[in-house]
């Protein structure tokens, strides 16, 4: 890799020491956090950044050095992949480090910088900042990085609804081989070392190796949980955190797995119901009914001849499960859903299925590092008839994601590190104001999570994109969100709480799209800032699908 000028070296590492924020007392800590607070991280060196387009909008790359396990800093130790888009203000301006999360678990976080850039975040604010990018342990390009098996998610894979015992035998058994591929892994030292609470005593080691007393942090749906948790254990270092898409702390993993069933159940249908609204354009039916009808008629079809011989229900369940995130590709999954139903064509179906599956060396970093953060936060149930019962009850009401979520989850029945228990996320120590964000039918963190982190913490204000369906949806254009985001990272303004269980503002959603008038957009060449809005959609839903 390419060192950048010894010059420009020096100069971002001076304006890395730049602490923020008046020195505090330090909370009670345990013996956990007394190890974690004794580890005195290198100085990172900053260098151009491998990625040439990071380069051209002027971040720089460097390594953290972080221990394995925290309980032996002196052990082996582990590199995070992280980057940095400098401050652009003066020095008097200077707020501080701008830590970013996309969420997962298991998303690589290394390409969020670029939200400082531009006109991204409404206002001055974001210049302001160093916006710190990184790839948590196990992700990417931090070293090592966890994969288990890139074929996993190839072609002709059973049915997810197991109809019969041969089914249901065929998942339990891919489900346990994919664990004990883990076992067996060249990073499977990681295994033990992956908890939220791992990657929140990175994050403070981040702070401590760029000479910050506070971290401000902007995270998206996991990433609100490492918020919480960082958060409870660390509130006098947090200063202005922005949580988006809010991860019910009441249920991690898996009831919250369970809750994320019915919520999508609701958020497809209103697809279901914008495509039968735009029948001019689709021709799958008139009414959601008829067009929900039909998908799971279309499920049938290919489970008795799949198209192509690889386009199974089980992956068109897979990429429609996109529609239910967002709604930024509602046009393009409506066309290929169309082609498939109205021209026996499959070929943009098996588009999107292989382009969030590409089958190369490492291509389930993402779901093994999930796998290793969910697993091992807190306990799973340990008898597959338990999974089974919920699941079935589960899909009486909410078939479209049940079955496709208990068989993402089912390795944690044998994976091959112990299950510890979640830090209890409590916010009444944190006295900076916080702001959250959530649209009201957010299918992947339901809305009831937001409204209970914000009971947690005191100091929160919620904004709520009233009606909304997309997940973490944040500076997307929408004015009213982005505007607040931008106010409250220019000088910490946030709405006012208001009195009771509810959002403190309420925005519009993030809009459907028009069919007709997204033809002609998607015409035109993207400039820079539509390029960087393009790159955060794409890092968001690669951390979430």
């Amino acid at each position: 890799m390419r060192r950048i000028a010894a010059m420009m070296v020096a100069a971002a590492l001076l304006l890395a020491t730049a602490g923020v924020g008046a020195s505090e007392a330090s909370p009670t800590v345990d013996k956990r956090q007394q190890t974690e607070a004794g580890y005195q991280p290198p100085p990172i060196t900053w260098r151009a950044c491998d990625d040439e387009r990071f380069t051209q909008w002027g971040m720089v790359c460097g390594t953290l050095t972080v221990p394995l396990d925290y309980s032996k800093p002196r052990g082996a130790k582990i590199r995070l992949a992280v980057s940095k888009l400098p401050h652009r203000s003066s020095a008097k301006d200077y707020q501080g480090i701008m830590l970013v999360n996309p969420g997962g678990p298991g998303g690589s976080g290394l390409s969020l910088a670029v939200l400082g850039i531009g006109s991204i975040i409404p206002g001055n604010g974001d210049d302001d900042y160093d916006w710190i990018g990184f790839d948590p342990r196990g992700v990417g390009d931090s070293e090592p990085a966890l994969s288990c098996d890139s074929g996993y998610f190839g072609y002709n894979r059973p049915n997810y609804v197991p109809t019969t015992g041969k089914i249901e035998r065929a998942w339990l058994t891919k489900s346990a081989r994919y664990a004990a591929d883990c076992r067996r892994s060249e990073a499977r030292r990681l295994l033990g070392h992956m908890t939220t609470r791992d990657t929140v005593a990175d994050m403070d080691s981040l702070r401590r190796a760029l000479g910050q007393k506070q971290i401000n942090f902007y995270g998206f749906s996991y990433g609100t949980y490492l918020a919480q948790t960082y958060a409870s254990l660390h509130p006098n270092q947090v200063r202005r955190f922005v949580m988006d898409g809010n991860v019910d702390p009441r249920g991690v993993w898996y009831e919250d797995n369970l809750g994320q069933n019915h919520a999508f159940e609701t958020t497809i249908n209103v697809w279901f119901g914008w495509l039968a609204k735009h029948n001019d354009v689709f021709g799958l039916g008139d009414n959601a009914d008829v067009v929900a009808a039909g998908y799971y008629r279309q499920l049938a079809e290919l489970d008795k001849s799949p198209a192509l011989g690889v386009i199974g229900p089980s992956e068109l369940n897979d990429v429609l499960v996109g529609a239910g995130y967002y709604v930024y590709d509602w046009v393009g999954l409506g066309e290929a859903y169309a082609a498939l139903v109205n021209e026996n064509d499959p070929t943009l179906i098996k588009a999107y299925y292989d382009d969030a599956n590409p089958q190369t060396e490492g291509s389930d970093n993402g779901y093994a590092v999930y796998l290793g953060v969910q697993c091992t936060d807190a306990a799973w149930p340990q008898r597959w008839s338990q999974f089974r019962l919920d699941s079935w009850r589960s899909f009486a009401t909410a078939p479209f994601l049940t079955w496709n979520n208990t068989w993402f989850n089912a390795p944690c029945l044998s994976w091959p590190a112990k299950s510890g228990k979640p830090i209890k996320v409590d916010g009444r120590k944190v006295s900076s104001k916080i702001l959250l964000i959530s649209e009201t039918l957010d299918p992947a963190t339901p809305y009831a999570g937001s409204l209970e982190v914000r009971r947690l913490f005191p100091s929160a204000s919620l904004i709520e994109g009233v009606g909304g369906t997309t997940h973490s949806g944040s500076l997307s254009g929408v004015e009213c969100t982005d505007n607040a985001i931008g106010a409250y990272l220019e000088d910490g303004t946030v709405p006012t709480r208001r009195p009771g269980n509810r959002s403190d503002l309420q925005c519009p959603p993030v809009p459907q799209p028009d069919p007709t008038a997204d033809a002609r957009v998607r015409q035109q060449t993207p400039d820079r800032d539509q390029q960087i809005r393009d790159l955060l959609r794409k890092t968001l839903e690669d951390a979430q699908r």
